[in-house]
């Protein structure tokens, strides 16, 4: 099962013609136009390939492409770095990883385990494939409630999407529901077969509108550093930056670690959040 990725390519190309306007690559944009956008022919011509060729790569049945005419495509259509290697990667199914339909759980190994707990200062937790959670940290759970969590819901576009308290908890929700988003649409990329994945889609695309208009929207985008806002019910508002690392050897995990301004309020609250949840329970 193919999570809807066996049209992914044409998909991701046409979204990406349609936001180019003919006239920031030296076409006329004037006339009668039937979609927005690059026409096919358009792009084949300023990528250097037949019409026929362009046509038939965007309807996922060309032969194997080459990295120079991904390249020429992706100059054409303005990708960034990561948008033109989701395109290398969905335009060359043989080549993907050939992971089970049904991978094996994952697991944290003991000493990334151990790393955590010694982060006491900062929440951190470690991500998997889905973007499910697979660990935290004390202060990570203080901040995220991720034990509090069913099992089956640790899961970050789950809470996103489907958790209604979502939406109070990321004052711009809507800037965090794209990334996700868009995260999500890259493991699909890189793990086309994962039926798990497949169901989270599906579960997703059925109970929430917004997850189906941005789902439908093809952006990628790697999830490394940035910032979030939190509004948090113990101590209010938390503004963090994040950095995202690899796994060295688990090339699926991600160790998530909020990294607060030493001396700010939100490392203020942090260390009060820190003291509640440490507090026994009365």
């Amino acid at each position: 099962m193919d999570i809807s990725l066996t049209g992914e390519l044409g998909d991701f190309l046409r979204s990406r013609r349609a936001r180019i306007r003919p006239e920031e690559v030296g076409l006329p944009g004037h006339g009668r136009r039937r979609v927005p956008g690059l026409r096919r022919e358009e792009v084949a011509q300023l990528a250097g390939v037949s019409v026929d060729y362009y046509i038939r790569l965007e309807q996922g049945r060309g032969p194997s492409v080459s990295d120079a005419v991904l390249d020429a495509i992706g100059r054409v259509l303005r990708l960034d770095d990561t948008e033109q290697q989701y395109l290398r990667t969905v335009a060359r199914p043989a080549a993907r990883r050939t992971a089970a339909a049904v991978p094996a759980p994952q697991r944290v190994r003991p000493g990334l385990r151990l790393l955590l707990d010694t982060m006491e200062k900062a929440p951190a937790f470690v991500l998997g494939r889905r973007m499910d959670v697979l660990a935290w940290n004390a202060l990570g759970d203080a901040v995220a409630g991720f034990s509090q969590m069913p099992a089956g819901e640790r899961n970050m576009p789950r809470q996103v999407f489907l958790n209604p308290q979502a939406r109070e908890l990321y004052p711009d929700w809507p800037a965090v529901a794209a990334e996700t988003v868009a995260y999500l649409r890259l493991d699909a990329g890189n793990h086309p077969r994962d039926r798990q994945l497949a169901t989270l889609v599906g579960e997703l695309s059925l109970g929430s509108e917004d997850f189906r208009r941005l789902w439908a929207d093809h952006q990628v985008k790697e999830k490394t550093y940035g910032a979030k806002r939190m509004r948090h019910p113990v101590v209010g508002e938390l503004t963090m930056p994040y950095e995202t690392l690899t796994v060295t050897g688990e090339p699926d995990q991600m160790l998530v670690v909020y990294t607060p301004e030493p001396g700010s309020q939100t490392a203020e609250r942090l260390a009060l959040l820190a003291s509640w949840a440490a507090s026994p329970a009365v």
